[in-house]
């Protein structure tokens, strides 16, 4: 941890706790020349990147307005009143049928997964705008691959691809590129934070327990990219100048190009037989 960058090209990259996409990034960002701000919830998670020079570890809660105040402050002050890439990592899921879901659980997740990113970037948006830099929103295929129980996570991955997308004109005049990154299956330690949540008694969905609880915990994801071949990946194209929709991880493009040609009943089909929904009839 260093206490000056000596204004070094910059990035700030939330969600950056040991074992996840986040901490990829930041290192390999790091690799590239750049001082990197990483974040998370609790320093501890990001005791594997102390000892790194040119590197701030810095706590910051994406929903919490005093903590992106002061993160801004620091980033203000080592960085010269620029910050030339922001990389808006931070996510959360839910696993759970729809209509079982908590409502106040749901809003946490969108908390997260789209106003979280809104407030950091509204936050950041001058320096930004000072360096002509560049945004970077970490998505999913679940923005637009309707998987079963999986519904409030989709809904707040495609309303950050909308949200993203938008951006990207509005801020073009300005010199200032956003980039969204659509991952696919990317080897990370996700799925074991998984806390089981058990369907609410006389739920509908019960036949189908045993495949939720599969997908919560990762048992069904087939076939995974190494987050640092994944971070790689994408920190090639953030630096070569990529803007729009940027595809990268196991699956991302080719499940695109499946849903863009295949009509939706046979889409419908096989997750009708993969996600249990078979044994509710």
């Amino acid at each position: 941890m260093t206490s000056e960058t000596n204004f070094l090209r910059s990035v700030l990259i939330t969600g950056c706790s040991a074992g996840g996409i986040g901490s990829a990034l930041a290192e390999t960002f790091h690799s590239r020349g750049l001082h990197v701000f990483a974040t998370a919830r609790s320093a501890s998670k990001m005791a594997h990147l102390e000892k790194l020079p040119n590197i701030t570890l810095m706590e910051l809660d994406v929903t919490d307005a005093k903590s992106i105040e002061a993160a801004v402050e620091v980033v203000t002050a080592k960085a010269g009143g620029k910050l030339d890439y922001l990389v808006n990592n931070s996510g959360q899921s839910i696993v759970m049928p729809a209509l079982d879901t908590n409502i106040q659980d749901a809003k946490k997740l969108f908390d997260v997964n789209l106003w979280g990113v809104v407030a950091v970037t509204q936050a950041f948006s001058p320096l930004i705008l000072a360096a002509k830099g560049t945004i970077v929103n970490i998505s999913s295929i679940g923005a637009f691959v309707h998987t079963p129980w999986l519904a409030f996570y989709s809904a707040s991955k495609a309303a950050l691809d909308a949200y993203t997308h938008t951006i990207r004109l509005e801020l073009s005049p300005f010199g200032v590129r956003v980039v969204l990154v659509t991952a696919g299956t990317v080897k990370t330690n996700i799925f074991k934070h998984y806390e089981e949540c058990p369907l609410p008694p006389g739920s509908i969905y019960k036949p189908a327990s045993n495949e939720i609880q599969a997908l919560g915990k990762g048992e069904l994801v087939q076939g995974t990219m190494p987050s640092d071949e994944f971070a790689r990946k994408v920190v090639d194209d953030v630096l070569g100048g990529a803007t729009g929709t940027i595809r990268r991880g196991k699956h991302a493009t080719v499940v695109w190009t499946l849903l863009s040609i295949f009509p939706t009943w046979l889409i419908d089909r096989l997750m009708f037989v993969s996600s249990g929904l078979g044994k509710l009839v």
